[in-house]
């Protein structure tokens, strides 16, 4: 199976933006598991900019746009450092690809990821993806690593995309609001009553929310990708998750013809 995991930044920094040192060598711990039962394993990985921000001191998410890339540029490195030191560990190498939606627009350079995509695969690589926020502007970014993992995932043609989050899934209403909110464990198709659920922005290190979360099942759905939304505290739920049981929100695919 094909999987493509999206971590938030939520689930690999502490509130103040410094990595989760604990949650971050399970997940890789698990993704290694995942691999050596077979999976072929894509990582789409938020965190850049909220583990910049953590380690340049600053009291927050900076809110301009080249204090962001500022940030995204020492996160990045911090970020694949930890990913490359934890995943050799378990005797698996990393490659790391930075994005824009203009990759996805221009022919010869989505043509050229996927052909790379496809090679590291074949190696027994495990691509880690991330929006390249150094570079990024409105014109070509994709905004939110949600939206971008579901274009990957359609793109390599996965069988699942999870995206692991802060929270259980998908409810009747918002959980935090409202003590009678139940979790909804299967959605069959995204309609409008779905839409209506997604409530708003993320958390104060991360740029997703439920909407986002919502377009990426759309996506996925729409092409034949399976997608599930999850609580990342525990990244052991990948286990289920790929095993079919019941974890958070499922987004069943379309039949595509």
């Amino acid at each position: 199976m094909k999987i493509v995991v999206k971590v938030g930044t939520s689930t690999l920094a502490h509130q103040g933006g410094l990595l989760n040192i604990r949650r971050v060598e399970l997940l890789c711990k698990v993704l290694s598991d995942l691999k050596n039962a077979g999976h072929d394993v894509i990582l789409v990985s938020s965190g850049a900019i909220g583990m910049g921000a953590g380690k340049l001191k600053l009291d927050g998410k900076p809110k301009t746009i080249a204090g962001k890339q500022a940030a995204a540029a020492v996160g990045q490195c911090e970020l694949m450092y930890t990913y490359d030191k934890l995943f050799s560990e378990y005797n698996h190498t990393v490659a790391q690809l930075l994005l824009t939606g203009d990759d996805f627009d221009h022919e010869d350079r989505y043509k050229n990821f996927i052909n790379t995509i496809d090679q590291l695969l074949k190696y027994k690589a495990l691509p880690i993806i991330n929006e390249n926020d150094t570079v990024a502007t409105e014109e070509i970014k994709v905004g939110d690593n949600d939206t971008l993992s579901a274009m990957v995932a359609v793109s390599v043609k996965a069988d699942l995309l999870v995206l692991l989050s802060d929270i259980d899934g998908l409810f009747t209403a918002d959980p935090h609001k409202d003590p009678d909110a139940t979790l909804i464990s299967v959605v069959s198709e995204v309609n409008d009553d779905i839409r209506a659920l997604a409530g708003g922005e993320g958390s104060e290190l991360g740029t997703g929310g439920m909407r986002t979360k919502i377009r990426a099942a759309e996506i996925c759905t729409s092409k034949g990708c399976d997608m599930v939304i999850a609580n990342g505290t525990d990244p052991l739920v990948l286990y289920d998750i790929c095993d079919g049981k019941s974890v958070g929100t499922r987004f069943i695919k379309k039949a595509v013809k």
